[in-house]
């Protein structure tokens, strides 16, 4: 079977693509032992993240098994999971106290 996305766990709601994926494209990957398809509505290039479920804007964004943002906008299953519709809870503070602000 061949690979055009990533995910890792069963629990993630987003998939990373492995290659450019065009609007339309029948996209396919594993996870675990499991096949999955879908369709992807916009154009998705290589290294970028979409969504696999119908996300909410608020819900967790998961990748890899781990919490890694927050949809800041709902994100359609097959759409592109990116800067526009996510904000990343990872370094949150991490500047806190070195006058930055």
């Amino acid at each position: 079977m061949r690979q055009d996305a990533i995910m890792i766990s069963d629990q993630d709601n987003v998939a990373t693509a492995l290659k450019d994926l065009e609007a339309g494209q029948s996209c396919q990957f594993l996870v675990g032992k499991d096949s999955r398809n879908i369709k992807v509505k916009e154009k998705i290039s290589f290294g970028h993240k979409f969504a696999v479920v119908d996300i909410v804007r608020g819900m967790d964004i998961i990748k890899y098994g781990e919490v890694m943002g927050r949809a800041t906008a709902d994100i359609p299953q097959g759409h592109h999971a990116h800067v526009q519709n996510i904000e990343s809870l990872r370094g949150r503070g991490d500047l806190k106290g070195k006058g930055v602000s």
